[in-house]
């Protein structure tokens, strides 16, 4: 069977591009482009067999198909050649039981996404993997592509850097000076990368490399183009894969620029459309309380967007106040009947200290939609016979600096509940002994 794919506009106008086409937004009415698919020629394999055919090849040795990403690879994007996929066997992360921090809050069916256990630390991955296979393709075919370019709070920038190192292409990397991690500037650096720090912020970084972009030989990789969007929509369809093609009740997302909910969305709506779940979760998007706009339109019912100009906060790869995939989330929070809240700097700080204390290490994006959480638990939205799945969207031991900071008791505007800093004794026995027993009491 031939599967297809196309980019179209995301307002309904109609109008459709190759996925090959240097295009990011509709040229008829500016909306933002989602890839679509052939769904009546995936309809033709039945919904026991795409079942069967994932579980086959999940962690499998036959390339492309072990990845977690191009095992769904009909879904995503059938028309690259496999000898064009750039893959690190990115996604079949594991869904951590959260039991312990699940039975202090009363959901003990809580469970946390940990796709941050990846080959860059991020869920960033994901996404990378099909765009820069795509652009692989496309220099294969004769296309002049001299570079592939993003604007970065960090995580983009380590995943574009990897892959395109490993297709053998030029990432240029736009950063906001100071704003990122040392370990997050690092792994570009490391990749090879054309990295470029500006003293601005991501909104700033993001309008000139949108601008940058405009010239087709440099092509955009941040999750305005929507070949981001189809990798990381396979979090969803592995959420539901690893609880037996069971729904959770829940999904809870940390968000910034507003993309990875809108591909959440999109591949649990394929399954049902293709018959392989029979109801959809809730979505609940969290935001950092320094950079919400999205929390603020939907406490208009979404009927106004204004960006905001983001603070910094420690939750820095969601530092965005102008996100653009705005359009494609509220489409998605509409059809998940979602909500958004949002979590300040002492709230998402003393979410991820408490979670690290029952065996996590959760980066402070990851502190936000935790923290979101405790909230949606304590007014009774989410009930306690809930199961729960909590995206953590990178590896905590890219934020070591707020780790450090949070037990140290020197982050701005945070109150540490949960502090655990050494304990600082003379090389004696007494002394060590009796600080043992101290802490067993």
């Amino acid at each position: 069977m031939s599967y297809n794919s196309w980019l179209e506009c995301v307002r309904g106008c109609g109008r459709r591009y190759s996925i090959y086409d240097v295009v990011y937004r509709c040229e008829d009415c500016g909306g933002l482009l989602n890839v679509e698919h052939d769904l009546e020629a995936l309809k033709t394999r039945s919904a026991p067999d795409w079942k069967k055919l994932f579980e086959q090849r999940a962690r499998s040795n036959e390339w492309p198909y072990g990845s977690g990403v191009w095992g769904k690879k009909e879904w995503v994007c059938p028309q690259v050649d496999d000898e064009n996929i750039v893959s690190m066997y990115e996604g079949h992360s594991n869904c951590f039981w959260a039991e312990r921090l699940g039975k202090e809050i009363g959901v003990p069916d809580l469970w946390i996404k940990l796709c941050g256990n990846s080959h860059t630390g991020s869920f960033k991955d994901l996404g990378m993997t099909v765009l820069v296979s795509v652009v692989k393709q496309m220099v294969a075919d004769g296309k002049p592509i001299r570079a592939v370019a993003c604007a970065s709070t960090g995580d983009t920038s380590a995943a574009l850097a990897a892959y395109a190192a490993a297709a053998g292409l030029l990432s240029v990397i736009l950063l906001p000076k100071g704003k990122v991690s040392t370990a997050q500037l690092v792994q570009p650096i490391a990749n090879g990368a054309q990295v470029l720090s500006l003293d601005t912020d991501f909104d700033g970084c993001m309008r000139i490399v949108q601008q940058l972009t405009e010239d087709k030989t440099l092509y955009l990789a941040n999750s305005m183009n929507a070949l981001r969007m189809e990798g990381q929509k396979t979090v969803g369809i592995e959420i539901v894969q690893q609880f037996d093609w069971e729904v959770p009740d829940w999904i809870v997302i940390p968000v910034g620029n507003l993309g990875n909910v809108s591909a959440i969305g999109n591949g649990l709506l394929m399954m049902k459309e293709l018959g392989l779940i029979d109801k959809l979760p809730r979505l609940a998007c969290a935001q950092a309380a320094r950079a919400n706009p999205l929390y603020l339109s939907y406490q208009t019912g979404f009927e106004e967007y204004k960006p905001v100009a983001a603070q910094k906060t420690l939750a820095s790869a969601i530092q965005i106040g102008d996100p653009v995939s705005y359009e494609r989330a509220v489409k998605a929070l509409k059809k998940f009947d979602g909500i958004v809240d949002q979590a300040t700097e002492d709230e998402l700080a003393n979410a991820a200290a408490r979670a690290d204390r029952t065996g996590m290490y959760c980066c402070p994006h990851t502190g936000v939609a935790l923290a979101v959480l405790f909230k949606m638990v304590e007014r009774g939205e989410i009930k306690t016979s809930d199961r729960v799945v909590v995206i953590s969207t990178a590896h905590g031991l890219k934020f070591t600096g707020f780790k450090v900071g949070y037990h140290d008791g020197t982050l701005e505007a945070v109150e540490a509940r949960y502090p655990n800093p050494p304990l600082e004794l003379p090389a004696d026995i007494d002394a060590v002994s009796a600080a043992i027993d101290q802490a067993i009491r």
